[in-house]
Order: C-alpha cells, then sequence, then structure tokens
C-alpha cells in the first residue's frame, strides 16, 4: 500500500492530526488566508483534463489507496431512524411537511434504525468499513429545539449506538443537522430565516460536543446547506416547503454559514483542546462541463459551481466572502459579511466533506443553474477543482452515490456507478495528487428518500418495508463495496499487466477489409488498345494528343489484362504497408454470379478477383477470401434467390455449394484460406435461416474437402461475430448463468452443430423448450453428419465486451425477454461508442478453447471505431496494443492454438472511423495506427526488452517486376528524332 495521506486542517486554529483509527497526534497546520487561494484557479480544470493523453487517462487504474484511508457509509436520521414520536421524541419539519399537500408516504418508520441498532451494526461490520457517518435528530435530543427540552431517552439511543459502534473498532461520523429542524423553532421563529437560529445552533452543538465528544473525532455540523436554503426556503421541493420569497434562500444560506462558524470557533476554544476531533460542514456539489470551448463557457461552468459550491465553500475556504460570480449576478439579493463577520467565518473548516452527485439533476431539477453548460457525474474533475480552487485541503468525500431506480437485492447499475466514482477518487490521488483522506458510500440501508419518498432506493442494504423487523439484506454493491474495502482499491493483479513474449514464425498478421467490389476498386482503365480513335501527338508544340476526326482504327480483339484494373496495384501496395501477411476480404456473391446460375457470372468482377488475388499472392501476402459476407443492410444473394425467400428457399445452400465451387475454381490457385459465411449468427437471422446457412457452409466445405484440397491444399471454414459476454456479477452464480445462455444463443448456436455435436447447445434447446417454443430446427442424421467438422480452423470477428444479468433493473438498458437478462456496460470502460474491454478477446479465446479443444483460431476482425478525422487516432493506437497483448496472453499463458490476428479495417470506406487509412477528398492519410501496428507486427508481438531476437526464416521477397519478365506479347515504341537531328549536324560538319 501507499504511503498514507495526512489530514492537515484548513484553519491555523487547527492543532491536530487524527488517523483513521482515531489516534491523535498535534501537528502545525498551516493557515489557508485568501492569498493561498488564487482568484477562479480551479478555471484551469477544464484546460488540463483535456490536454491528458487519451485514452490511456480514461484506462481503469490498477493500484491502492493510502494506509489510513478512510472507508465509509452514511445515514441520515429522518430517513432511516423512524419512531417518530417514540419516547418523547418532538415533531420535525419534516413530520409536518410530510403531511401537508399531496405528499403520500412519510418517514414515520423509514427503515427503523430506531429499533434496530443491532441490524444497522451487523450491516456495518460486514461491509468492513472504518467510519461511519449518520446524523442527529435534533428533535429526539431537544423536543422543541432548545435545552430546556433535553430528552434523555433519545440521548441514551445515539450514546447506545456510538457505543456499538466503537465496539467493532468503527469511528462514528457524527452530522449535528441532516434537514429535519424541530418544528417547534420553524414554528416560532421561522426556522434558518431567522438569525437568532445561530445562537440556538451553537447551544444545541454546545450539548452534543459535550455528550458524545470524547467518542468522536469527526463532525459534519451541516449537511448540504445549499439544499437547505434553496429547497427548504426557495423552490420549497423540501421541508419546510417556503417558496414565497426569491431572496430568502440567501439569508437562510448566510445564517447557516455563521451558525456553522459559531460551532466551528466554540468546538475549537472548548473542545479540541481535550476531544481533539475535527469539524466541518458537508458541502454539495454536481460537476458541469462546457458546451463549447470557448472561454464564455467555461466561465459558465465557473459561475455554476460557484452558486452551487462555491457559495458556501468560498467563504470558509477563501477570502470569507461570497463568489464575485455570485455578487456580480445577484448584486443586493445577496446579504453581506461585515469585516468581522469574514473573519470569523473564513477557515472554520478542519477539512473539504464534499458531498458528490448529480445535485443539479436530481435535487434542483432545474436547469437554470447551469447557465446552459451540461451537468455531469465527473467526481475527479470535481475533487481537482476544488483541490485547485480552495488550495489543496484535505478532501473527505462524505456521501457519493447516483441511484435513480427502485431495485431489490439485485442493483448492478449502482454498483458499477459506485465502482466508478471510487476509481476516480483512486486517480484524484494517484495521478492528480489531491489529498483525498476518505470516501463515503450513500447509504447503509433503503430508507425515506424526502421529496422522493419510497421511490427510489439508495442503501447498498435492501431493507424489506413489509416485515415487522425491516429486514436486511446485503445488495450485490455492498458485496462489492466489501471487497473495495478488503483489498483497499483496486490491486493490480498478474492478469491486468501487459504480457511481454512474441508469436510463432508463421503466426498470421493480417488486416481485415470490406465486401469487394463495394469499394469501386472494380475499375478498367481505357487505354490506346481499347480506344477506337486515331491521335496525332502534337511533339513539336505542348505535347498533346490531338484526336483525328472521321478516322478510326480497326476493333482490336484484346483479352482485358490484370493492368486494366486501375487500383489493384495501389491497393496492393497500401496493404503491404501495413507490413501484413495476410490479407481478408469478402466476395459479392449478388455482383458476381447476379443470375444466380454460377454458368453465367460476371466475367469482369471474376476477372478483377483473379487478379487480385495473384497480385497479392507476388507481393507475398496470403489472401483470406470471404465467399458470403452479412450485412444488415442487404442480403448479398443474387436477386433471383433474394426474392424466392432467400435463404429459407430450400435450393440456396445449393446454390451457394455451387458458386463456392466457382470460386474455388477460379480462384483457388491463388486462395489457400477461406470463408465460407462471415458472421452469420447475427441476432437479425433466424432460427430456419441459420440452419439453412450451416447446411450452405457444410456443402461447400465438403465440396471443397472432395473436390478441390488435394490439389489446392487450402483450408475452409466459417467466421462467428464473437463479442464477450461477462456476468454483470462474476460472484453471483445467478448471472453466470445468463452469461453462459447468451454465449449458447449467439455463438454456440451456429459453433456447436460444426465444432462439437452436430446439433444445437443442449442448453439452448432446454431453454426454448421451457418457452415452449418449437422455433429451432430439427438435425434429421444425414444433415447431422452433413454439417458436423466440417471446419480446418475456427475463426472469429471481436470487437467488444458487455455485461449481462438476469436482474430486470433500468428501462435504460437493454432487456432480452426471451433470454431474460439485461445487457449493461461498465461505466468505467472506455467508449467508442462501444465499449473498450481488452480483457474480453483472452475471455472469448479461452471460451472456444474450453468448447472446443485445441481447435486452431484466428481472430479475423478486431477493431474499433474512432473519429475518422482523427488521423492521430490514439484510441486505435490503444485498442489495438492491448487486444493484441490479450491475445499474446491466452497463446502464452493459457495454451490457446491461435494462430493469426486480423486488425479491421483497412481503411475508412466502408466502415468510416475503423481504418487504418483515412482520406481527405482524394488523398489517402496514413493514421497514426498503422505504423504502431506494423511496429508490432515486426517485432512479432512484445519481445522482452534485452532477450535473443527471434529466430524465423527469411521470407522470399517480393518481386514488383517481376511479371514484365513473364513470356508474353510486348509493344514498344521508339523514337529516332533526336538521333535523326545529331545525323544532320554530323553530315554538315563533314562538308566543312
Amino acid at each position: 500500500m501507499r504511503g498514507g495521506s495526512q489530514l492537515t486542517g484548513c484553519s491555523a486554529h487547527s492543532p491536530v492530526e487524527v488517523s483513521k483509527h482515531g489516534e491523535v497526534k498535534v501537528t502545525k497546520i498551516r493557515n489557508h488566508d485568501s492569498s493561498d487561494a488564487k482568484p477562479h484557479a480551479g478555471l484551469k480544470t477544464w484546460g488540463r483534463f483535456s490536454k491528458l493523453p487519451y485514452p490511456g487517462d480514461k484506462a481503469f487504474l490498477y493500484d491502492t489507496f493510502p494506509s489510513d484511508f478512510m472507508w465509509a457509509v452514511g445515514t441520515a436520521a429522518y430517513q432511516v431512524e423512524g419512531a417518530f414520536e417514540k419516547d418523547g421524541k418532538g415533531l420535525s419539519i419534516w413530520d409536518t411537511f410530510t403531511r401537508g399537500g399531496n405528499r403520500m408516504a412519510t418517514g414515520d418508520v423509514g427503515s427503523d434504525s430506531y429499533h434496530n441498532i443491532h441490524a444497522d451494526i451487523r450491516a456495518i461490520r460486514q461491509l468492513g468499513v472504518t467510519h461511519y457517518r449518520f446524523s442527529l435528530s435534533w428533535s429526539r435530543i431537544f423536543p422543541n429545539g432548545t435545552r430546556g427540552s433535553y430528552n434523555e431517552i433519545g440521548t441514551n439511543y445515539y450514546r447506545t449506538l456510538i457505543k456499538r459502534l466503537k465496539e467493532i473498532r468503527v469511528q462514528p461520523v457524527v452530522t449535528l443537522y441532516h434537514w429535519d429542524l424541530p418544528e417547534h423553532l420553524q414554528q416560532s421563529l421561522g426556522g434558518w430565516s431567522n438569525p437568532e437560529m445561530v445562537e440556538i445552533f451553537k447551544d444545541y452543538s454546545d450539548f452534543c460536543f459535550h455528550a458524545f465528544g470524547d467518542d468522536v473525532k469527526y463532525w459534519i455540523t451541516i449537511d448540504n446547506p445549499f439544499v437547505v436554503a434553496q429547497h427548504g426556503y426557495g423552490t420549497g421541493v423540501v421541508a419546510p416547503g417556503i417558496k414565497n420569497d426569491p431572496d430568502l434562500p440567501f439569508r437562510v444560506g448566510h445564517n447557516l454559514l455563521k451558525a456553522h462558524a459559531t460551532a466551528w470557533h466554540l468546538y475549537n476554544r472548548h473542545y479540541r483542546p481535550r476531544q481533539q476531533g475535527k469539524l466541518s460542514i458537508a458541502l454539495a456539489s454536481h460537476w458541469i462541463k462546457p458546451r463549447r470551448t470557448r472561454l464564455e463557457s467555461l466561465r459558465e461552468c465557473q459561475c455554476s459551481l460557484d452558486h452551487v459550491l462555491g457559495w458556501f465553500a468560498r467563504p470558509l475556504f477563501a477570502d470569507g466572502d461570497y463568489p464575485p460570480c455570485m455578487r456580480e449576478r445577484l448584486g443586493s439579493r445577496l446579504p453581506s459579511f461585515t469585516q468581522e463577520e469574514r473573519e470569523q467565518v473564513r477557515g472554520t473548516a478542519d477539512f473539504f466533506a464534499l458531498s458528490h452527485g448529480a445535485t443539479l439533476s436530481f435535487q434542483l431539477i432545474n436547469d437554470s443553474l447551469k447557465f446552459g453548460q451540461l451537468e455531469d457525474l465527473d467526481l475527479r474533475m470535481l475533487l481537482y477543482w476544488v483541490n485547485l480552487e480552495y488550495d489543496k485541503p484535505p478532501i473527505f468525500v462524505v456521501q457519493s452515490r447516483y441511484v435513480l431506480g427502485n431495485t431489490k437485492t439485485e442493483d448492478p447499475k449502482h454498483m458499477y456507478y459506485l465502482k466508478r466514482f471510487i476509481a476516480e477518487a483512486l486517480k484524484s490521488i494517484i495521478i492528480d495528487k489531491v489529498n483525498v483522506i476518505g470516501y463515503t458510500a450513500w447509504s447503509l440501508t433503503d430508507g425515506f428518500e424526502w421529496h422522493r419518498e419510497y421511490g427510489i432506493r439508495r442503501g447498498l442494504y435492501y431493507v424489506d418495508f413489509n416485515t415487522p423487523d425491516m429486514k436486511r439484506e446485503p445488495k450485490t454493491s455492498a458485496t462489492f463495496y466489501r471487497n473495495v474495502i478488503h483489498k483497499n482499491g483496486f490491486p493490480e493483479l498478474p492478469e491486468n499487466r501487459p504480457a511481454q513474449g512474441m508469436f510463432p514464425c508463421d503466426f498470421a498478421w493480417g488486416v481485415s477489409w470490406c465486401v469487394l467490389p463495394e469499394c469501386k476498386l472494380v475499375e478498367t482503365t481505357p487505354t490506346q488498345f481499347a480506344d477506337p480513335n486515331v491521335y496525332l501527338w502534337n511533339i513539336s508544340n505542348n505535347g498533346e494528343l490531338i484526336k483525328l476526326e472521321g478516322l478510326s482504327a480497326p476493333p482490336l480483339h484484346r483479352a482485358t489484362h490484370c493492368a486494366d484494373y486501375a487500383t489493384i496495384r495501389q491497393q496492393v501496395d497500401e496493404i503491404r504497408q501495413v507490413g501484413v501477411n495476410h490479407f481478408h476480404f469478402s466476395l459479392n456473391w449478388s455482383a458476381l454470379v447476379p443470375t444466380g446460375d454460377v454458368a453465367y457470372p460476371n466475367t469482369t468482377l471474376l476477372g478483377y478477383y483473379r487478379c487480385f488475388t495473384r497480385q497479392l499472392v507476388q507481393a507475398n501476402v496470403t489472401p483470406v477470401v470471404t465467399l458470403w459476407h452479412h450485412t444488415r443492410q442487404r442480403s448479398n444473394l443474387p436477386t433471383p434467390l433474394d426474392t424466392a425467400n432467400g435463404w429459407l428457399n430450400s435450393k440456396t445452400p445449393k446454390a451457394f455449394a455451387d458458386y463456392a465451387r466457382l470460386c474455388y475454381r477460379e480462384m483457388g490457385a491463388h486462395v489457400k484460406m477461406w470463408i465460407t459465411l462471415n458472421e452469420p449468427n447475427d441476432e437479425m437471422v433466424s432460427y430456419q435461416e441459420g440452419h439453412q446457412m450451416l447446411l450452405a457452409h457444410a456443402l461447400a466445405w465438403r465440396a471443397y474437402d472432395q473436390e478441390f484440397r488435394q490439389t489446392q491444399r487450402g483450408r475452409v471454414s466459417l467466421a462467428l461475430h464473437m463479442d464477450w459476454v461477462e456476468p454483470a456479477f462474476s460472484f453471483s452464480r445467478e448471472d453466470v448463468e445468463p452469461a453462459k445462455r447468451v454465449l449458447d444463443f449467439y455463438v454456440g448456436w451456429l459453433a456447436e452443430p460444426i465444432f462439437g455435436s452436430g446439433d444445437y447447445p443442449v442448453g439452448m434447446r432446454s431453454w426454448l423448450r421451457q418457452l415452449n417454443s418449437l422455433e429451432l430446427p430439427v438435425f434429421n442424421e444425414e444433415h447431422r453428419q452433413l454439417v458436423r467438422g466440417t471446419y480446418d480452423f475456427f475463426a472469429m470477428s471481436h470487437f467488444s465486451t458487455k455485461l449481462v444479468t438476469h436482474a430486470k433493473e433500468d428501462s435504460r438498458y437493454t432487456y432480452t425477454e426471451m433470454l431474460e437478462v439485461q445487457h449493461m456496460i461498465d461505466t468505467t470502460w472506455i467508449m467508442s461508442p462501444r465499449p473498450v474491454v481488452p480483457w474480453g478477446l483472452r475471455k472469448a479465446l479461452n471460451w472456444v478453447k474450453q468448447h472446443y479443444s485445441d481447435v486452431p483460431i484466428y481472430v479475423m476482425a478486431n477493431g474499433v471505431q474512432e473519429d475518422p478525422a482523427r488521423f492521430k487516432d490514439s484510441l486505435r493506437v490503444y485498442y489495438l496494443y492491448n487486444y493484441i497483448n490479450e491475445a499474446l496472453k491466452a497463446f502464452t499463458l493459457d495454451g490457446v492454438n491461435l494462430k493469426g490476428y486480423f486488425a479491421y479495417a483497412l481503411n475508412d470506406q466502408r466502415d468510416p472511423g475503423f481504418g487504418l487509412y483515412g482520406q481527405v477528398h482524394e488523398e489517402v492519410i496514413v493514421k497514426a495506427s498503422l505504423s504502431n501496428y506494423r511496429n508490432i507486427i515486426q517485432h512479432n508481438g512484445f519481445p522482452i526488452p534485452g532477450a535473443s531476437p527471434q529466430q524465423c526464416p527469411a521470407l522470399p521477397q517480393p518481386c514488383p517486376g517481376c511479371h514484365v519478365l513473364i513470356r508474353r506479347p510486348v509493344v514498344g515504341f521508339l523514337t529516332l528524332q533526336q538521333k535523326r537531328h545529331k545525323l544532320k549536324k554530323k553530315k554538315r560538319k563533314r562538308k566543312h
């Protein structure tokens, strides 16, 4: 683990330092005066993060937190305690507020923590946290809000809770006020709108420090004063629900700041010397990003944060006054501090207590304070902004959660948001050098969610509100959080580290491209041999050819030559420049045999294919040819077949086999690796169509095996699309089974009949049988024997990974009813737009190995989409490096029989954004990824530094001009013009 971060206070008045276990050390703390923090220093945040290396900075960081990092979980009294009239408790403003208007529910019971200390303590102990943040119910201690109404029983409840926490070695973090003001103070004084509340809060704080302070080392005076002021006394969304005076929230905020400062000075003078604790105020904030990259947008972002977080943070952590942006926009509506008050408020926080979430969209439900910019959930950038804006205070994240759902014990979306926020806090510490000292997950249990009542559940523990004892069950997010705490973060494991080593000498390095001739390569160049016109060569002037009207040459009977195809050599040169030894492309059945009858092929196109493959071979590049490439846009079947029910036509498999024979016969001399069908296992393909495709593949494979293999010595298989499917909860059998089911239905569906049993997967059949579905065809014995074993290798295309869970949680994710699975993503993954998950390739390769033993495997397509305008395509550089590295791990560490890897794609013409080559108008651009891929190929992997070079037999060098030496008719032109001129000169000299 890394060295611990010291908790240095933000005020000259703070003389102590407290470790996470409560041990106290005396330390000298520097003073954060107004000269330390430069005004608007946080404005640099957006620029700084925009310049960080992409996507490396977005990659998941495997590391651990400092050894004294504080792991916490929290609750708020009104949300969980219940017992609203029990044992002398007085009414709070929430007890009254929930009984008014159109509100449907109350927090009268909540999760009944008042009667369930033992259950809460058990949950806290299970999590393994070091700190537990909870709030005191002011009206449970002082029923009418003042000391004269002191309630001993209510006070003893908190004494018992703190005692139990200490017994399990968990430090309490106590909030004095979390929105539940005694109703009597609201009715008699107008609540926080009255300046008298400052002294009343001071007295209440004094009692709490005296009663509990010996066992409490972290105090929060007030939780989220922004919500209290803006929504309690402005919008009326929360208690006390006042919304008449638009300026009232600013007066309330003024009083809240003074109340906090007064309590801090009280603690500092009278309790800190003996109790040696720390005290702050919990300030909540969203994050916001500019709609445009202009300075005006950045200033609006800064102003948005100033109106929410800076409203309270600047007076405390900077100069004792409100942010200039608020002053400029609100003018006299914003109260003023006297110089004495500024000195009283400034520096009254021993750490920065940060509450993080979608503060505006979740709590305000109003866009006004976004100032036209975009709210975001980036905790890391918010931490960095606080670090810059307020001169590097120690930051304790005292609340962090993003929940808008209502789940039971399976909450995968919430678990991955929790992972994201913790990961961002770790990067903030390790990379950004921000002094983050603790993290608090919110909340311990489900409860009453303020103005959202019981509409959402934010707990790590599920509470069954229908049981007498409010039974608590850990959610999957609780299990995840416990594991993170146990490991103190995300320690790097051997499988997370890059592998070093090389692939075998005969490894196939390739690149894949589009369905030809969609890329407009089949163009013949008119020559003087095909042009019947007669021209005069104007050599004495400008060298132009002048067409002689009325004259024509006799017709010339000449076969088409490879040189007539204009772009073949250019494309072969582009392929060679990548450094690959294999090139994968697809034929177009409908274009090659338009009528469906192989007796009448498109001879021009067939000639092009022959020439293209021959030129590849001459360049030492092995052609890999796909006969039929599935696309969703069109079937690519010959029109007569397409209009006659396509793949469902019983004649289509035989027609495909005849088409395959044509291709084998015409191109087999140069093509030694064939793919019959590319990615037929698309979810848009029906089971009946898939069945026909299997028969077509088998007939084509058998045709090659029986009629061509002996002379051509090639290999044939089909290529399946195989993105990896990972259980959302890898520790839950309930998600492991759905992941297996999805793989059976999407990969095993067409793989098992060929590479396995000759029939569809058992799990697939049994699942459909449970659904009373008869859609899956049945193989008769003849077809079973026909299909089984029709492969020479396993070819797969792989691009990404997705998560699946059996829990139907959120409508924003795709739920597949038939398979009863929800598809989702890990929010820490790099997106483009599909997730970039390199380890998914390794898992996919191992799945093939586990299911089909030592079958040779080729990754026929692997690539990522990136903005075509980014020729310095750093995401693709990252993608190729890491995916190939995972392939190396599968080969060297797992024993996968991996034979080749093909990057997708050669250029951007068919799939914009996937290419190694880009294009601007007619100019071809070499992207950065091409050079990086070529470098990996040249090293045959990732050699160990200092190791002896890999000894591989030398390959024959290509001879681009050798075809000229082949015996064939040659036409040449000679001009004697210059020689005749010189001859005349010589004759003149002789005469003289």
